[in-house]
């Protein structure tokens, strides 16, 4: 999989946050002709937001327009994980809805086998066990290494757990106190820049399909609206974003 979308060993350490490594995953799965949404609402409706204890995320697996959709209302660092997990249902060839169940295992063979595919993507056993030396004796060794793959803390400590860097007191201590922590502190979305957003929320792949069909009369303008949720001037201004100049 690393091979096939060009991701060469420590390429998420080279990128500053996990905003930009999410951007870099999902630029390299639509160069393969998956189409990759993520949106944390009903289409741009921000009064209705989407229930992350409800779903991640899931995969179709069409032959002809295979598509992932990750809940964009999780943590970036959380959507890190579920897009390679989808990917791997791409890979498989299976259909899923994702919730991962906090990591632990028990679950279906196949999302056994997405789980382990996807933290083989993102944390190679090789990288993770040598960097693992570097930043053990550290006073938040997990969020470290967190960092360096742009992967939650949460799937950094089971990596080490799978690996038998860790027992598994050690992962369950560090498992509760951290999601004891998040639901403390709490996450809020700062926005961004709205037609940036909708290369996620569309997805850049899918929007420039509805924008070329329209333009070639093979659907009409209000079907590109219902597909894309954008009507008129802002409708124009993305089409223009994307390079397509609408008449």
């Amino acid at each position: 999989m690393r091979r096939t979308l060009g991701l060469d060993g420590g390429w998420a350490a080279g990128v500053g946050t996990w905003q930009d490594a999410v951007r870099e995953l999902r630029r390299a799965i639509e160069q393969l002709g998956v189409m990759a949404v993520i949106n944390g609402v009903v289409e741009n409706n921000t009064h209705r937001p989407l229930s992350v204890e409800e779903f991640r995320g899931f995969a179709l697996t069409d032959p002809y327009a295979p598509l992932i959709f990750v809940n964009g209302a999780d943590a970036k660092s959380a959507q890190m994980f579920t897009l390679a997990h989808e990917l791997a249902h791409i890979w498989l060839g299976k259909e899923w809805l994702s919730g991962f169940e906090a990591l632990f295992p028990g679950g279906t063979d196949v999302e056994d086998w997405c789980n382990r595919a996807a933290a083989e993507l993102l944390a190679p056993e090789r990288e993770v066990r040598a960097r693992w030396q570097g930043v053990r004796r550290q006073a938040r060794p997990f969020e470290t290494l967190a960092r360096s793959f742009k992967v939650s803390p949460i799937v950094a400590a089971r990596r080490a757990l799978d690996l038998n860097l860790v027992d598994r007191r050690t992962f369950f201590d560090f498992y509760e106190e951290y999601v004891n922590r998040e639901r403390r502190s709490g996450t809020k979305s700062t926005g961004g820049n709205f037609y940036n957003n909708q290369n996620t929320r569309v997805g850049e792949l899918f929007a420039t399909q509805v924008l070329r069909a329209a333009m070639e009369g093979r659907i009409g303008f209000k079907q590109a609206y219902d597909l894309t949720g954008l009507r008129g001037g802002t409708f124009q201004r993305y089409a223009r974003r994307l390079g397509v100049d609408l008449p």
